[in-house]
């Protein structure tokens, strides 16, 4: 039951945090980019320092990295596809996952073949 409580306290406090901080860009459609994923990021990184400690919130850290190296390559190949090719969101993002797919699986054998 903390530990839900804990989520519940710091996800609510980031995703308002980062959701001031997306009213600062333009445009605001960012507001949900900003609010969802650093929120969980970082609530999830609280709890692994809390549970587990110092050490295996480190790697877990360290396991975020491509994961939002292929969600900006997901998003960025969505926005294009949506402006360049006039297509609508469905088509869009469903391209967009195939690219997201191959980038994380790439990244993650990248990541992990040298550890």
């Amino acid at each position: 039951m903390l530990e839900l409580l804990f989520r519940f306290l710091v996800g609510g406090v980031f995703v308002s945090l980062f959701a001031a901080l997306s009213d600062l860009f333009k445009p605001q459609t960012f507001a949900g980019l900003f609010g969802a994923a650093p929120s969980i990021a970082l609530a999830t990184l609280g709890l692994a320092i809390l549970r587990e400690g110092p050490g295996y919130a480190a790697i877990e850290a360290h396991s975020m990295v491509p994961g939002a190296i292929a969600f900006f390559l997901y998003a960025a190949c969505a926005s294009w596809v949506m402006m360049r090719g006039r297509a609508n969101a469905l088509v869009a993002t469903s391209l967009a996952l195939i690219v997201w797919g191959a980038a994380a699986f790439g990244l993650w054998l990248a990541w992990w073949a040298r550890a």
